[in-house]
């Protein structure tokens, strides 16, 4: 028995039999060869797959909620993923769920952010004329952008649960539901964090009915998320809060919309965001021989606006900002003599 093998039946005992199990994968996009020697399963090759991305090394240069923020504790989109991760983790082991599985979707969740976060998804939208999701654009990365056009491959339960970690589809998986919790336990609460060090918020500003249910400080709310999302989901064997709980996390988000999300200070450069990405896409359109020479071949079976708008979604904020620089800024130049 080669060390996949043994891991894979270890799953059969360990796991509860709701979990998604490794050896019943409905596999990949294309079928890849035995790996009788691997000593990894399916789900654990894909986290390994999705970190030796460039897609990801690119996540620690993607803002999160402040655009280009001054300090070194401010999240960015690297921190967010990790601390999604880590969350999806805890809340799997406890239900027996297939911790693996959680691990490669939440790795690979925001693969697809635009520089600039949601502004930059803004600015796309108007681009294309057509919605630009990002949690669509992460299943694009992984199954085309990567590996210059080859895509990841990676198996139906990991795409799934890419795609449905946000929006109207739900991971069939519970493993996937897992991760769409855990991404809204995580960016709720860490942008309060960074809004309160930003000076936008103080503690005294969040809600007090709130914070009776759900703690009074950082820790105490993610603690009382996770640990809620696991006693409920193993009474009723599905991915929930309690009712309570569900609605102060509702109550919350809603808050932060409007006093973080949509406030004038801490968005105050997102208008400048939008009309340089807006500007940087119309002139990679209009000029698309200055697109890098890997995304040339593309334009010929994805055409050329879905080729730029590839390109600048997978733009870090500060290569927007030098590329914007270098096309649109008159450089200095000086006479010799």
């Amino acid at each position: 028995m080669t060390v996949r093998e043994e891991l894979e039946r270890l799953e059969h005992q360990r796991l509860n039999p709701l979990a998604a199990f490794a050896d019943q994968s409905k596999g990949r996009p294309t079928a890849e060869g035995p790996r009788e020697n691997d000593v990894r399963t399916c789900f654990q090759r894909d986290t390994d797959r999705i970190v030796h991305s460039k897609a990801f090394r690119r996540l620690m240069h993607k803002t999160q909620v402040f655009l280009q923020p001054e300090g070194d504790h401010y999240r960015t989109r690297m921190t967010h993923t990790l601390e999604v991760t880590r969350i999806s983790r805890t809340i799997t082991q406890a239900l027996g769920l297939n911790e693996d599985l959680a691990e490669a979707i939440a790795m690979g969740h925001d693969l697809g952010h635009t520089p600039f976060g949601h502004a930059g998804e803004h600015a796309l939208t108007v681009c294309l004329g057509v919605p630009f999701r990002h949690n669509e654009q992460s299943l694009r990365v992984v199954d085309i952008l990567e590996k210059n056009g080859q895509g990841l491959n990676l198996t139906h339960e990991v795409r799934m649960g890419i795609l449905g970690h946000t929006g109207d589809y739900i991971p069939e998986t519970l493993e996937g539901q897992v991760v769409r919790h855990s991404d809204r336990i995580a960016y709720v609460n860490h942008d309060i964090d960074d809004a309160i060090r930003a000076g936008i918020l103080s503690d005294d500003d969040l809600p007090k009915d709130i914070l009776q249910i759900l703690g009074h400080n950082h820790s105490q709310r993610v603690n009382t998320l996770v640990c809620d999302a696991i006693h409920t989901s193993r009474e009723a064997g599905a991915v929930l809060f309690s009712p309570a709980v569900d609605k102060a996390l509702l109550d919350l988000r809603s808050f932060m919309f409007e006093r973080v999300y949509r406030n004038p200070v801490a968005k105050g450069e997102e208008s400048k965001a939008k009309d340089m990405l807006q500007k940087l896409f119309e002139y990679y359109y209009a000029h698309p021989e200055a697109l890098p020479e890997d995304f040339q071949p593309q334009m010929s079976f994805d055409g050329l606006e879905r080729t730029v708008s590839d390109y600048i979604a997978g733009m870090t904020d500060n290569y927007a900002v030098d590329k914007y620089t270098e096309i649109f800024i008159p450089m200095g130049w000086h006479v010799h003599g």
